[in-house]
């Protein structure tokens, strides 16, 4: 009955390359104190015998984990209806996998806070990416006096001077996509707003007031949603019901305008004859409705990227900027 071979050891490789084992221990912990001579002859023995650095050691060595917790403040429904979450996380797990951390994914319902973060603080974990599209995560905040923490999306209140952000502009990119249905000629827009406790639900309907008033026409039929389809489709029926007449909607979330894109096809309007839409986000509802939609696309997988980078050199000591603003574009389609 054959055995495997026992794992090479660092002994192994420290014979091999002819230095000491604390030699080999410094070329891989990264240590400035080692010439480039040793460090090529360490790690061609390395290469040859196959060796795997022992991560719990070297964990311990430098009280660090390697890890990093990725928070999603979101009940799973949510987290698995949304494309955006995916985008993101793709990012951010390619940045990763050129560093030695590994990616801890947390889906925390705000049905129990308390437990997320006793975990974050309790040393489990290099620092936390805080990613959120739906809920307030400003409860959050108070983390960043236990560990590094970075926040995909400003939290609500914040504006970057004791946090830190990777984020879009989300006024900019509102008042962009209304002041194009304004270029088209539409009067009467009316939006569906994104929820009044998180900022990107603040700051969207604030682009689309800049963009109306700016122009001098009337800010007036207003509805609210959640960032979801069935949530902009009961906006929608609520807004019809209204009666009060509107020629284009700014949809805070491509979701929100697909559910109402639904409601206005069964009330026999056509889009965008009767009601033109515009909205924010480039995913699979703004690509797969009839028509497609009009929309400002986020870079979210860069955006994952960003965050993750953010966090590894503020686990560093790097000096990092608090606030970075990712560029978006405007994606043109038949909605307008």
């Amino acid at each position: 009955m054959s055995t495997s071979p026992p794992a090479p050891t660092l002994e192994a490789v420290a014979a091999l390359a002819g230095v000491s084992r604390s030699t080999v221990s410094r070329v891989v912990n990264a240590s400035p104190r080692v010439t480039p001579d040793v460090i090529a002859a360490v790690n061609a023995a390395i290469e040859q015998l196959n060796y795997v650095p022992n991560r719990a050691a070297r964990s311990l060595a430098s009280r660090r984990t390697l890890t990093i917790a990725l928070v999603i403040p979101e009940n799973t429904a949510k987290f698995f209806a949304d494309p955006y979450f995916a985008s993101v996380i793709q990012g951010v797990a390619m940045y990763l996998s050129t560093t030695d951390y590994t990616l801890t994914l947390l889906i925390a319902s705000e049905a129990d806070p308390e437990k997320t973060r006793r975990y974050l603080q309790g040393g489990n974990v290099d620092g936390a990416l805080i990613l959120s599209h739906h809920s307030d995560d400003r409860s959050y905040v108070q983390l960043a006096s236990a560990l590094p923490v970075v926040f995909g999306g400003r939290p609500t209140g914040q504006t970057g001077s004791t946090t830190y952000i990777v984020d879009v502009d989300n006024t900019a990119a509102a008042e962009r996509a209304t002041q194009y249905l304004i270029d088209h000629g539409r009067t009467r827009i009316a939006t569906i707003a994104g929820p009044q406790d998180m900022s990107a639900g603040i700051d969207r309907l604030d682009g689309w007031r800049k963009a109306v008033t700016g122009a001098s026409l009337e800010a007036g039929l207003i509805e609210y949603s959640d960032f979801s389809s069935s949530g902009g489709a009961a906006a929608m029926e609520r807004m019809l019901a209204s009666g009060r007449k509107f020629d284009a909607l700014f949809a805070a979330s491509a979701q929100i305008a697909s559910g109402a894109l639904g409601v206005l096809k069964d009330h026999g309007l056509s889009v965008p004859r009767d009601v033109a839409i515009a909205t924010i986000d480039n995913d699979y509802y703004a690509q797969n409705s009839t028509p497609p939609l009009t929309t400002i696309e986020q870079p979210t997988t860069e955006q994952g990227g960003k965050i993750a980078e953010t966090l590894v050199r503020l686990i560093a000591g790097e000096e990092v900027d608090r606030l970075t603003i990712m560029p978006t574009r405007l994606i043109e389609r038949e909605s307008v």
